[in-house]
């Protein structure tokens, strides 16, 4: 064969192999940005078309309650983001961010999420345990936290701290937190405690007890708690207002101040933030709206099916305490997962959580079939304003209108708009007050 023919073979070669690696460079590129989403480009995005069904909420309706609901003598301010088969139809601020002043809150407005944290916390730790990091059912004796509770408590798994069934009484030694005592040192001391049940056989409420997901996750990632969650969570999912601490809500351009009965402000109380995996998070109603997106399973990059089912499932029946209202009775079959409540309202299943700290309030609540749900932020001690999530829920199915806030201006009552009902005396079952 002629040298020209070798020349021309050779060139041909190396064009090939040079393709094959620009090929091979390509996918390996398409490969990386489908698993590492840049920060402005949410994970939280469509991944499959839109449902093309119609809204069957009525959002001036909607509204109008709402405006009701800020005539409240204790109401402040208000955000409300809402999504239906899997697209955001509403995302707004309502009143004020301090009283008498004119800063209104929008949809980037920083709130505190208090008890909505521990749904945070859950993610981390079930996210860890799906990487192989931890076993969820493993004993918490092998994991060097400070955990003590009493008795024999060799056998308390991930699980239990993460569904409250620790044996400790109800909220145990939450006074001592709020009265400024180091919340590990609580920790460490909680097996002095007499037990309420045994381990792993009940369930009861836990704040101090619940933030050994704190620990967990630090001792497991070898970061700090905050940093594991805007590299993990946050970031990803386009949360760029969440964040850990109180210096993340006050540093924030726009955020609520609290305020108390009457609209009194108040002052930012740093007990909750001590313990960030039970009520540590701060972020506005834009940040809430894509964490929902995201439970409902439509950033499954970041929070996978499986993730979701071992966060959402029931684990434990939460029987009541307390009185109740028609709002709690309406909420039936409620049991504990992983950081989340579930119920059954109108034989639909829902999933969900409420929280509060002095001067705030927040809520949750979606059904993962539908892809359907209602956040809230407020900055007021006033529990009322929870009720509005059954009202969005009871256009979303299309049931009769029931005045769950209890309340209606003259021209809603005029025609008709505050409901067709007062809200139903239903029979308890296995219901409580979320928190």
């Amino acid at each position: 064969m002629r040298r020209g023919q070798w020349l021309a073979i050779g060139l041909v070669g190396t064009l090939v192999l040079a393709v094959l690696a620009g090929v091979a460079l390509l996918a390996s590129k398409s490969l990386w940005v489908s698993r590492h989403t840049p920060a402005n480009q949410s994970a939280v995005a469509a991944v499959r078309a839109p449902d093309p069904r119609p809204s069957t909420v009525d959002y001036a309706r909607l509204e109008q309650r709402i405006a009701s609901l800020m005539q409240d003598r204790d109401m402040v301010g208000l955000a409300v983001g809402t999504v239906e088969h899997g697209r955001v139809r509403l995302l707004r601020g309502f009143g004020s961010t301090l009283a008498g002043s004119p800063g209104a809150v929008t949809p980037d407005t920083v709130f505190r999420w208090a008890s909505l944290s521990k749904s945070v916390a859950s993610a981390l730790v079930v996210g860890l345990a799906a990487n192989g990091k931890l076993s969820l059912d493993a004993p918490l004796s092998r994991l060097g936290t400070t955990l003590t509770l009493p008795g024999d408590f060799s056998r308390v798994t991930v699980t239990d701290i993460l569904s409250h069934r620790t044996g400790l009484v109800r909220d145990a030694w939450d006074e001592r937190l709020e009265a400024g005592e180091d919340p590990k040192q609580l920790r460490a001391a909680l097996g002095t405690l007499a037990p309420f049940c045994a381990p792993g056989t009940c369930y009861a409420y836990q704040n101090i007890a619940y933030d050994t997901a704190s620990e967990i996750v630090e001792r497991v990632s070898g970061q700090s708690y905050a940093t594991v969650a805007q590299t993990r969570l946050f970031t990803p999912l386009g949360m760029t207002h969440a964040s850990i601490g109180e210096a993340g809500l006050e540093s924030a351009a726009s955020w609520a101040h609290p305020h108390r009965k009457g609209r009194v402000p108040t002052v930012v109380r740093d007990a909750y933030y001590r313990v960030p995996a039970a009520g540590g998070v701060n972020a506005s109603i834009r940040d809430l709206t894509r964490w929902m997106l995201a439970q409902m399973g439509e950033a499954p990059r970041i929070l996978s099916s499986q993730m979701l089912d071992t966060m959402h499932r029931p684990r434990v029946a939460t029987p009541p305490h307390g009185p109740r209202g028609p709002m709690d009775r309406a909420l039936l079959n409620a049991s504990y997962g992983l950081g989340w409540r579930s119920f059954t309202y109108a034989g639909h299943a829902l999933v969900g959580h409420r929280g509060a700290v002095d001067g705030y309030g927040a809520l949750i609540l979606f059904d993962p079939a539908e892809k359907s749900g209602i956040v809230m932020l407020w900055n007021s001690n006033q529990s009322k304003a929870a009720r509005l999530q059954l009202e969005f829920f009871d256009m979303l199915y299309g049931l009769p209108r029931t005045n769950w806030l209890g309340m209606g201006t003259q021209a809603e009552e005029a025609e008709g708009g505050s409901g067709d009902a007062a809200a139903p005396t239903l029979p308890a079952k296995g219901s409580k007050r979320q928190k």
